[in-house]
């Protein structure tokens, strides 16, 4: 079962709240982070490369020591404060009509190591350095990880009382997307809320491996300098916001590829149809509307690639996946692309920026042909997280994500 307790969120006041919070770190490349960052934007603690100019490589030392100088700097001046007391808090976002309310809250470092966070993806171990040093430097987590866990009714009922009360935040992103947030302050609730999860078998990670796995080296590396270590220390906890498993939506994440390797066109698309039946959809977007379809764009018209019967297994909960069945029976078998981490030739577009993004960048020349993927669902994530196998990469894309800048988490 897993441990989480309350804590003292350090968070922008109320009048401030829409300014200071800023999309995460990793969906945005340097020159985006600028333009997007305003005064106040978390950003500049994030992505702290944007406030030098020419801008600098954002791994450099530099670059970790303005991260520390403007944490500390948004904090002198207000823009950042800590809570009095330890709280939960209640996170929703609203996405085209549909809210999700996450509990934001401290997760124990134990926990990932004994398995019962149970991840779905492989890191690699240069991004969790780099989160690692950001954890450590700061002696925070700035940015939260996306948890989810199995719905619970009494989980239900205390998150349908608090957000029947005024929010402490209520404002709409420029992306539309809405965001609420609530301060659980109470300490009989907060005392449910903590036997609540006391009965949760496991939380599943749904976007933050790296940040988890940098969490947990950072508890690992304190627990080894402290003689008087108890496991009740705060550096053995970490920030989550945790949903219930049946409010979440994923997405499709999708895949161009440069080239056909060596392949015309035609025989390109003779080859397919050992696999796959091959259907011409035209010049308008055509999606996949179920498992084992996929769409394909290529030589300006979408096409349909229905799996062939045999090739796949259904009883395996990662060799039925979609992403493996494209992995294995085209990209690696027709584009002769082995790895998908290191492959220069192949490049991966979330769902969010619509099926029009990959039939431009093909048009434009940039890229061959272009494939999409009907979205995982949240079942198969359990199954192959229960099971202690990994997802090949790129495999899912949860939305809307959090915004970072609403809580941040001190380890002392």
């Amino acid at each position: 079962m897993v441990r989480i307790k309350p804590f003292a969120a350090v968070r922008p006041p109320k009048d401030i709240a829409a300014e200071v919070a800023a999309r995460p770190y990793d969906v945005l490349n340097s020159a985006e982070a600028r333009a997007e960052a305003s005064e106040k934007s978390l950003l500049h603690i994030t992505r702290p490369e944007i406030d030098f100019e020419p801008m600098i490589d954002e791994h450099s030392r530099e670059a970790y020591d303005k991260a520390v100088e403007n944490f500390r700097l948004w904090q002198d001046k207000g823009w950042l404060v800590q809570d009095s007391k330890p709280c939960y808090y209640i996170y929703a976002q609203t996405m085209n009509g549909k809210t999700q309310y996450g509990l934001v809250l401290c997760a124990h470092t134990d926990d990932y190591s004994a398995g019962r966070i149970k991840k779905h993806e492989l890191t690699r171990k240069d991004k969790e350095d780099d989160r690692m040093v950001h954890v450590r430097i700061q002696n925070a987590n700035i940015e939260p990880v996306f948890f989810s866990y199995p719905d619970n009714a009494g989980m239900d009922r205390i998150v349908k009382d608090v957000t029947a009360k005024e929010p402490e935040y209520d404002f709409v992103a420029d992306d539309g997307f809405g965001h609420r947030f609530w301060v659980i302050d109470d300490d009989s609730t907060i005392g449910r809320i903590t036997e609540i999860f006391k009965d949760i078998p496991a939380f599943y990670v749904a976007d933050g491996h790296h940040r988890t796995a940098a969490a947990a080296r950072v508890g690992a590396e304190r627990r080894a300098g402290n003689p008087e270590h108890s496991g009740d220390e705060e550096y053995n906890f970490f920030m989550a916001v945790a949903f219930p498993e049946s409010q979440l939506t994923i997405i499709d994440y999708n895949r161009v590829v440069k080239d056909l390797n060596g392949m015309t066109t035609d025989e390109f698309r003779k080859a397919l149809e050992e696999d796959f039946t091959v259907e011409e959809k035209g010049t308008g977007v055509y999606r996949p509307d179920h498992l084992h379809n996929f769409s394909m764009y290529l030589d300006g018209k979408w096409y349909s690639l229905e799996t062939r019967e045999g090739r796949y297994d259904d009883s395996d909960p990662t060799g039925v996946l979609d992403v493996t069945i494209l992995s294995s029976l085209v990209l690696d078998k027709l584009l002769g692309i082995k790895d998908l981490r290191t492959d220069s030739r192949i490049d991966f577009v979330g769902g969010i920026r619509g099926l029009g993004e990959l039939s431009d960048r093909v048009d434009s020349g940039e890229m061959a042909v272009a494939f999409a993927l009907y979205p995982v669902t949240m079942k198969q994530i359990v199954d192959i997280a229960d099971s202690g196998r990994i997802m090949p990469p790129k495999t899912t894309w949860f939305e809307p994500k959090l915004r970072s800048g609403l809580a941040i988490h001190k380890l002392d």
